[in-house]
């Protein structure tokens, strides 16, 4: 049983991290195993469109750190997936690795898992970033629940955004009570 944070952001501690991290410190609260990674630093390639991952059910590419990611994905119940607004849209880095689970859809690797969409924005903008990542989940089959928008630009800002806070609480909480056992 594992709550895995992931976070986009090419900024290792930037927002999306910050507001993730709240998200799984209500998990960790209630003694529920939880993980974060982060994509800044990681060398993920761009998918080539090769299509060859139909017949290997795998990436081809081989030599940057997705697989790695992935197999931490494979091995959550719940996903907290996150990223920066950039020009109202997820962050490039975070594109590029949900381009390449395409080769996990076709038979459904990534099925019957949960998932929670993050997105930081400056200003405007994390509607439609919300709705790229809810869009990743819902062709992967995973269940939703739900999604948790913050407002920050330097890092830290995020942390005030009083209703982001309230909300990824409250998203922690719903975590919380779908992993724990029920009592009688």
């Amino acid at each position: 049983m594992k709550v895995l944070g992931l976070s986009g952001s090419m900024r290792k501690d930037g927002n999306t991290a910050q507001l993730i991290k709240v998200i799984l410190k209500r998990c960790e609260e209630a003694g529920i195993e939880t993980k974060f990674v982060s994509l800044a630093g990681k060398k993920i390639h761009p998918c080539l469109g090769c299509e060859k991952c139909k017949e290997k059910k795998w990436c081809v590419i081989e030599n940057d750190d997705w697989g790695e990611v992935v197999q931490e994905i494979l091995d959550c119940e719940v996903l907290i997936i996150g990223s920066p607004t950039y020009y109202y849209d997820i962050c490039g880095q975070l594109k590029n690795f949900i381009d390449r689970t395409y080769s996990l859809y076709h038979d459904r690797k990534l099925a019957g898992r949960r998932g929670i969409a993050v997105a930081v924005q400056a200003q405007k903008g994390a509607n439609r970033t919300i709705q790229t990542i809810e869009g990743f989940l819902s062709s992967h089959e995973f269940s939703s629940l739900g999604s948790v928008k913050g407002t920050g630009y330097h890092e830290g800002d995020v942390l005030t955004d009083v209703e982001a806070m309230k909300k990824a609480e409250k998203t922690g909480d719903k975590i919380v009570r779908l992993l724990s056992p029920h009592h009688d």
